[in-house]
């Protein structure tokens, strides 16, 4: 355990020193601002109510989810796997006395507390935009709704992160694997709209699952089935990226 939480540390430090994490979070303010402004503009322009201080966050988390998050998080996550390969630096990682499994397990760790950390940012600062900006008040429910939607994202971001993993360390070259992730991602999402009644079996659909969780009437069943759906993706994605990682050669 000690040697997971060693490697944990060293990729969380290395991850935050690198500009693209910046990036990402900068990138991340721009679309709030840019989502508030067009809340702004619609509703003194066409006359038309501008969504509430609940509404608010969740528009940005849809936004965020279906765009930026993905993109972003892909990137991070290729970087963390092919960035040492392609430097001839995991030698190093590997002179510690940390097995390859814990090595591994604490990249994949590290890019979802990074991924966590960026989801907390953009719900803290959407929700003080939403009260300050927009007129209805947020209550101490609409809080945990909208806690509950930004958290419940992360397991589906997760089960991305594994699916990039494994296409990671089945390429060499970064470029060449965050290609491929951008164009499996729009061909899943046009595949999703094309097989509408298949749509749930696409990873890309599972990205939208916290709908369910603020529904009125919570589908549990509905829920679940997803939540297996994205299980089985992790558990291949997981067992297919740690073999192609375990036989690399360094």
């Amino acid at each position: 355990m000690e040697g997971f939480k060693a490697a944990f540390i060293n990729e969380i430090e290395k991850m935050y020193k690198k500009k693209k994490a910046v990036v990402v979070i900068i990138i991340s303010l721009v679309v709030i601002v840019l989502s508030q402004l067009i809340v702004i503009g619609v509703r003194n322009g066409f006359g038309i109510r501008g969504v509430s201080s609940l509404e608010f966050p969740i528009t940005v988390l849809t936004l965020f989810v279906n765009t930026i998050l993905p993109l972003f998080t892909a990137l991070v996550a290729i970087d963390v796997f092919t960035g040492e390969f392609s430097q001839n630096s995991m030698k190093i990682a590997l002179t510690r006395p940390v097995t390859r499994i814990k090595l591994f397990s604490a990249k994949i760790a590290a890019t979802a507390f990074f991924v966590l950390a960026n989801l907390f940012i953009v719900m803290i600062l959407s929700t003080l935009t939403g009260f300050i900006f927009n007129t209805a008040s947020l209550s101490a429910t609409g809080f945990v709704r909208i806690l509950v939607a930004y958290v419940v994202t992360l397991i589906p971001i997760i089960t991305l992160i594994l699916v990039v993993v494994m296409l990671a360390n089945l390429f060499r070259s970064g470029s060449a694997t965050f290609f491929l992730c951008i164009i499996l991602f729009l061909a899943f999402k046009v595949l999703g709209y094309v097989f509408s009644q298949y749509s749930s079996l696409f990873i890309t659909s599972t990205l939208d699952w916290y709908n369910l969780w603020i529904a009125d009437n919570i589908p549990i069943l509905k829920i679940l089935r997803m939540f297996l759906i994205m299980a089985g993706y992790g558990i291949m994605s997981f067992t297919a990226g740690f073999y192609l990682f375990d036989k690399k050669d360094l």
